[in-house]
């Protein structure tokens, strides 16, 4: 009988087999089989020589084949990291991108540590946003919106299992879940990819409504840019993670509807990634 093979041998089979459908193929192995053996990547490298029973060595390969066909790792995995913080993830949102990561630096830097604060996160998926600025401002009160009831119950679970059930959830396109209210800051990672994009192809098992708002990719930041000053206070500033080309438009926008100091951020890339603006009455 032919011994079971261990843990090394299924991780390099399974990088090998990913190797022209993934950027990380030993990573995306890893976590896979990570997630069938219920441990970790350092544990994994560890008990390398350990074998694995038939049944894990075919759960793995069927989630080796997922990957092969274009379904993110978390997807198959349920889970991603952010912020340090394990958010459970679904096809009804976006996977969480690191890029997104500069986007809570920069609302951060606005949202004291020591007293109240009203944020706002459009679109908040999975509730990444909302939940990491939650997590480091303990006196904020933080509204995260969506136009998908699947999204919001992603966001909900997430909170409750991250012990910060204080995040309000709300249904809603846009600003249509806060009529009447005001923000000292908003943030918003919303769809921004152009609908014939070339991208959209890699992005096809990802929810079309998260990624792209339209012809130009610019339809979402228009609405949002148009009708954040009627939810701003006087002297909030607004926050948009955008694609890498997209800044000027963004801050063309923000200029247009009344936005002062508009800077852009760039990600851990390089890449500009982030655009915010103040609105300060005159």
């Amino acid at each position: 009988m032919t011994p079971p093979p261990s843990i090394a041998v299924l991780l390099r089979t399974g990088a090998a087999a990913l190797g022209a459908h993934s950027e990380s193929p030993r990573l995306d192995a890893e976590l896979l089989l990570g997630a069938v053996l219920g441990c970790g990547r350092a544990a994994l490298i560890a008990r390398g020589a350990d074998p694995v029973e038939s049944a894990a060595g075919r759960r793995f390969e069927a989630l080796i084949e997922s990957r092969r066909q274009g379904v993110p790792v978390a997807y198959l995995t349920g889970t991603r990291e952010f912020w340090s913080l394990r958010l459970a993830v679904t096809p009804a949102v976006l996977v969480p991108r690191p890029e997104t990561e500069t986007l809570v630096e920069a609302a951060l830097a606005h949202v004291p540590l020591e007293r109240e604060c009203r944020v706002l996160d459009l679109g908040t998926g999975s509730g990444a946003l909302a939940l990491a600025l939650a997590s480091e401002r303990p006196h904020a009160r933080v509204i995260g919106t969506d136009v998908s009831p699947d999204a919001l119950e992603v966001a909900r679970a997430n909170g409750l299992a991250l012990g910060l059930s204080r995040v309000e959830w709300r249904l809603g396109s846009w600003f249509e879940a806060v009529a009447g209210a005001r923000f000292e800051v908003i943030v918003s990672n919303p769809p921004y990819v152009a609908a014939d994009d070339p991208a959209m192809a890699s992005l096809r098992r990802e929810p079309a409504l998260a990624l792209t708002p339209g012809p130009t990719g610019l339809e979402a930041f228009a609405r949002i840019v148009g009708g954040a000053p009627s939810h701003l206070s006087d002297g909030g500033v607004l926050a948009l993670e955008h694609g890498a080309a997209q800044a000027p438009d963004v801050a063309a926008l923000m200029t247009a509807h009344g936005f002062h100091g508009i800077e852009t951020l760039r990600d851990q890339a390089g890449l500009p990634r982030v655009t915010l603006g103040f609105l300060i009455s005159q």
